[in-house]
Protein backbone atom coordinates (compact mmCIF):
# COMPACT_ATOMS: atom_id res chain seq x y z
CA UNK A 1 0.00 0.00 0.00
CA UNK A 2 1.25 3.51 -0.78
CA UNK A 3 0.55 6.70 1.13
CA UNK A 4 0.15 10.17 -0.31
CA UNK A 5 1.96 13.23 1.01
CA UNK A 6 0.75 16.66 -0.04
CA UNK A 7 3.04 19.65 0.37
CA UNK A 8 2.25 23.26 -0.47
CA UNK A 9 5.12 25.26 -1.92
CA UNK A 10 5.44 28.58 -3.67
CA UNK A 11 4.77 28.35 -7.42
CA UNK A 12 8.24 29.69 -8.27
CA UNK A 13 9.96 27.14 -6.01
CA UNK A 14 7.95 24.33 -7.62
CA UNK A 15 8.82 25.55 -11.11
CA UNK A 16 12.54 25.84 -10.30
CA UNK A 17 12.70 22.45 -8.58
CA UNK A 18 10.83 20.77 -11.45
CA UNK A 19 13.34 22.21 -13.94
CA UNK A 20 16.32 21.24 -11.77
CA UNK A 21 15.20 17.65 -11.28
CA UNK A 22 14.32 17.31 -14.97
CA UNK A 23 17.88 18.43 -15.81
CA UNK A 24 19.11 15.76 -13.37
CA UNK A 25 17.05 13.10 -15.16
CA UNK A 26 14.29 12.68 -12.61
CA UNK A 27 11.18 14.46 -11.36
CA UNK A 28 10.23 16.23 -8.15
CA UNK A 29 8.16 13.32 -6.83
CA UNK A 30 11.09 10.91 -7.26
CA UNK A 31 13.47 13.44 -5.67
CA UNK A 32 11.19 13.67 -2.63
CA UNK A 33 11.08 9.85 -2.42
CA UNK A 34 14.89 9.83 -2.60
CA UNK A 35 15.07 12.40 0.21
CA UNK A 36 12.77 10.35 2.45
CA UNK A 37 14.66 7.12 1.68
CA UNK A 38 17.99 8.72 2.54
CA UNK A 39 16.59 10.34 5.69
CA UNK A 40 15.49 6.92 6.95
CA UNK A 41 18.79 5.31 5.89
CA UNK A 42 20.77 8.06 7.69
CA UNK A 43 18.41 8.17 10.67
CA UNK A 44 18.24 11.95 10.16
CA UNK A 45 18.56 14.55 7.47
CA UNK A 46 20.63 13.33 4.54
CA UNK A 47 22.57 16.59 4.53
CA UNK A 48 24.09 18.90 7.12
CA UNK A 49 21.75 21.33 8.87
CA UNK A 50 23.47 24.25 10.55
CA UNK A 51 23.01 27.85 11.39
CA UNK A 52 24.37 30.37 8.94
CA UNK A 53 27.96 31.04 9.93
CA UNK A 54 27.87 34.63 8.70
CA UNK A 55 27.23 37.24 11.35
CA UNK A 56 23.81 38.41 10.24
CA UNK A 57 21.09 40.28 12.03
CA UNK A 58 18.36 37.90 13.12
CA UNK A 59 15.03 39.77 13.31
CA UNK A 60 13.54 36.88 15.30
CA UNK A 61 16.16 36.93 18.03
CA UNK A 62 14.69 37.49 21.48
CA UNK A 63 14.27 41.15 22.40
CA UNK A 64 14.02 42.75 25.79
CA UNK A 65 10.73 44.36 26.72
CA UNK A 66 12.31 47.81 26.30
CA UNK A 67 13.54 46.95 22.78
CA UNK A 68 10.10 45.63 21.82
CA UNK A 69 8.33 48.73 23.15
CA UNK A 70 10.79 50.98 21.28
CA UNK A 71 10.13 49.10 18.01
CA UNK A 72 6.38 49.33 18.53
CA UNK A 73 6.68 53.07 19.20
CA UNK A 74 8.69 53.57 15.98
CA UNK A 75 6.13 51.49 14.07
CA UNK A 76 3.27 53.65 15.31
CA UNK A 77 5.19 56.81 14.39
CA UNK A 78 5.90 55.48 10.89
CA UNK A 79 2.25 54.56 10.45
CA UNK A 80 1.11 58.03 11.49
CA UNK A 81 3.57 59.49 8.95
CA UNK A 82 2.19 57.24 6.23
CA UNK A 83 5.45 55.24 6.11
CA UNK A 84 4.22 51.68 5.85
CA UNK A 85 3.85 48.89 3.30
CA UNK A 86 0.83 46.75 2.53
CA UNK A 87 1.04 43.30 4.17
CA UNK A 88 0.57 41.50 0.82
CA UNK A 89 3.63 43.31 -0.60
CA UNK A 90 5.74 42.46 2.45
CA UNK A 91 4.72 38.78 2.29
CA UNK A 92 5.44 38.66 -1.43
CA UNK A 93 8.90 40.16 -0.88
CA UNK A 94 9.65 37.67 1.91
CA UNK A 95 8.57 34.75 -0.25
CA UNK A 96 10.79 35.94 -3.06
CA UNK A 97 13.77 36.58 -0.81
CA UNK A 98 13.60 33.33 1.15
CA UNK A 99 12.02 31.04 -1.46
CA UNK A 100 8.94 30.36 0.63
Amino acid sequence: MASTIQVRVDDELKKKSDMLFKDLGTDTTTAIRMFLTQAVANNGFPFEIRKNSRAEYNPYEAMTEEEMLAKLKRSREHCEEGRYREADKVISDLRGKYGL
